[in-house]
């Protein structure tokens, strides 16, 4: 499991070093006036990775943001329902967010989508977002199976 944390670790901070270098990149040649076409485009796959890569970390080390001023003041009791009612909405958030992300990529499928400038393909990117989406909400449906708290 800490293995798989550093990898997401890793993955997460290598898409936010690519697109600060590419927006870095990107500001700098507009400034001396050799734009970087498609910067912003380029900089879309790599805050995808971050942000899936960070969800997925947020999700499995129970680091998601809480209100402690409410938290800490229940029981023990108070606290494992508050933590399971947590999980629940998030699962049918991020299952809401799932089911619409595999809709688009099954409609858009033989569309072959592709970025204006550059030509990121929508589809690779549609993949990693369900692909990642899938693994939260395993990750939050083996923990209500498993009633953790």
């Amino acid at each position: 499991m800490k293995r798989a944390l550093i990898w997401l670790g890793w993955a997460g901070g290598i898409g936010l070093l690519l697109a600060t270098a590419v927006d870095t990149a990107g500001v700098i040649g507009r400034h001396v006036g050799l734009p970087v076409h498609g910067s912003i485009e380029l900089i879309q796959p790599a805050i995808l990775l971050a942000g899936v890569a960070g969800l997925l970390a947020a999700t499995w080390t129970r680091s998601h943001a809480k209100v402690h001023l409410v938290i800490d003041r229940l029981g023990e009791r108070g606290r494992r329902r508050a933590g399971r009612f947590a999980d629940m909405a998030a699962l049918l958030f991020f299952a809401g967010l799932l089911v619409g992300s595999a809709w688009l990529q099954i409609d858009m499928w033989d569309s072959h989508e592709r970025s204006e400038l550059v030509g990121v393909p929508w589809a690779a990117m549609r993949m990693l977002t369900s692909a990642g989406l899938f693994a939260i909400t395993c990750l939050l449906a083996w923990r209500m199976v498993r009633r953790e708290p």
